[in-house]
């Protein structure tokens, strides 16, 4: 895969943070998942009235990853044996994609593929995680 140049930069970025909300049926079950199964630290918890309550969780620096459907076939086909991903699918970085997907399993994803070295050097494995969003584990091997 060839890469082009980045675009130009500007001196501050006029985005400072991606946030991913989850809107969580079971939020106890959906919060255990990503900070106890996953490991993603706890930054900040909130309580409201009726009930309302919201958790930010620490998932290290965060990217916006755009592709065309050409490029969604192809990881689609090396990732997941051509199983079509979702819309959106995160996709978080890990130290040992194996262990990680295992302890995801047992934590309540499904699994959709078996952790498997891509053409790019990583070790990815894919998941339907808790409250319907699909994940990609991966851990980089160059």
């Amino acid at each position: 895969m060839t890469s082009t140049d980045p675009a130009p930069s500007s001196p501050a970025p006029p985005v400072r943070q991606l946030r991913l909300v989850i809107a969580a049926e079971d939020y106890a079950a959906a919060l255990a998942f990503y900070r106890d199964t996953l490991g993603m630290p706890q930054q900040e918890a909130y309580s409201g009235g009726d009930g309302a309550e919201v958790t930010i969780l620490d998932a290290g620096r965060a990217t916006l990853e755009i592709a065309n459907a050409s490029q969604v076939r192809m990881i689609d086909r090396v990732e997941a044996n051509g199983k079509p991903s979702l819309k959106l699918r995160v996709a978080f970085e890990v130290d040992d994609a194996r262990s990680a997907t295992a302890a995801a399993v047992d934590g309540g994803a499904q699994l959709v593929a078996e952790p498997r070295e891509t053409p790019w050097r990583s070790l990815n494995s894919r998941l339907n995680a808790p409250e319907g969003l699909q994940l990609t584990l991966f851990e980089e091997l160059a």
